[in-house]
């Protein structure tokens, strides 16, 4: 007979990360004068961390 598992009982044994994801975007222009815009991801310990970001 199968265990029978509740969502509880799932959502107990994962770990919650206190860490905050931030997606930065960064300008820069081209040689012709049009822009370029580069995103990616970081991962912060706290939100007000942000102004940081270089």
């Amino acid at each position: 007979m199968a265990k029978q598992q509740s969502f509880s009982d799932k959502a107990k044994g994962k770990k919650r990360d206190s860490s905050v994801n931030v997606k930065v975007i960064k300008t820069m222009k081209t040689g012709k004068g049009s822009f370029k815009f580069n995103e990616k991801f970081v991962k912060l310990d706290d939100i007000s961390k942000v102004t940081d970001i270089k």
